[in-house]
């Protein structure tokens, strides 16, 4: 299992303040004084919380810098037709550009106030299948020619089959699934392959769609964070979070909002994008058992199906 990449630059409060001071003052006054700590750091991205209203986003390592840079140029227009349906996104309030010794652009975005869908039990997340079901109507516009290409989400299911036969024989040798559930995972993905890959024009994708990238409060779906994958392409992708974020009660609820938006086809294949995000969550994340915990019972969910 790999480690996460080493940091590639330090980040740390000098170096955020002195960002802040050269360009966010006429943003957010009193930027510079507000109290600030880090709150994430993934193997791309450090989050800084900067008082109770804002988070710095910053890449850590030169391959994730141009995930920002998509955040910035994107997340205005996917902001506004999200807006309706109550649910926000990490809309930049000030798109940083490189200073201070600090090679890449960074952002400020509002804090959405709230906790980790996957840390309520799953039983209770049904109670947003609906809203969800909504948000993906507004996102799942039609992209320009000019979108942000992604080359690993968004795609034909079969341009990642090498990728997903080395995570299965990992899964398999691992032990983190028993043989006959790792088994049923994959012909999961495989029955994916054998249907029609979409044939419309690219959609927007969010392309990191799970539990983890939802925000939750008051049992209400609150905010989707994370959009560093954005991307355009088949809508499947997204529709994964189906089996990710829900029972069976709450996924019967998320696909009839949907209505006839998305055609039989499309769910086979996020069924099998399902399998494969499972088998990235299982062999990827053994220092993260709450993500483990999430391929666990989100493998339940897919292999339930398997059968439908």
């Amino acid at each position: 299992m790999p480690d996460k990449p080493a940091s590639e630059i330090s980040i740390g409060p000098a170096l955020i303040r002195e960002l802040l001071a050269d360009q966010a003052g006429a943003t957010i006054p009193g930027a510079t004084v507000l109290p600030l700590r880090k709150v994430a750091e993934g193997w791309d991205s450090e989050v800084w919380r900067l008082g109770d209203d804002y988070a710095v986003r910053l890449p850590r390592r030169a391959i994730a810098a141009p995930l920002v840079l998509h955040e910035q140029l994107v997340l205005p227009e996917i902001a506004r037709r999200l807006e309706p349906t109550g649910v926000g996104v990490p809309n930049p309030v000030v798109a940083g550009a490189p200073a201070a010794g600090y090679p890449w652009r960074w952002s400020v975005v509002r804090w959405i106030q709230g906790e980790r869908a996957m840390d309520a039990p799953v039983a209770d997340r049904g109670e947003w299948a609906t809203t969800l079901a909504d948000v993906l109507g507004a996102l799942h516009a039609e992209a320009p020619e000019d979108h942000p290409v992604n080359p690993f989400r968004g795609a034909p299911l079969a341009t990642r089959a090498d990728a997903v036969a080395v995570r299965l024989a990992a899964l398999r040798d691992s032990g983190a699934l028993d043989a006959s559930d790792a088994t049923a995972l994959g012909d999961v993905w495989h029955a994916g392959l054998t249907v029609a890959a979409w044939s419309r024009p690219p959609l927007w994708i969010h392309g990191d769609l799970h539990p983890g990238n939802l925000v939750t409060r008051d049992g209400r779906l609150a905010g989707i964070i994370d959009f560093g994958d954005v991307t355009a392409g088949d809508p499947a992708y997204d529709l994964a979070v189906a089996w990710l974020a829900f029972d069976a009660d709450g996924r019967g609820r998320f696909i009839v909002a949907t209505g006839s938006r998305y055609d039989a086809a499309t769910w086979r294949r996020a069924h099998a994008w399902a399998a494969a995000v499972v088998m990235m969550l299982l062999v990827h994340n053994d220092d993260n058992p709450a993500y483990v915990a999430l391929g666990r019972d989100a493998a339940a969910e897919v292999i339930a199906d398997a059968s439908g």
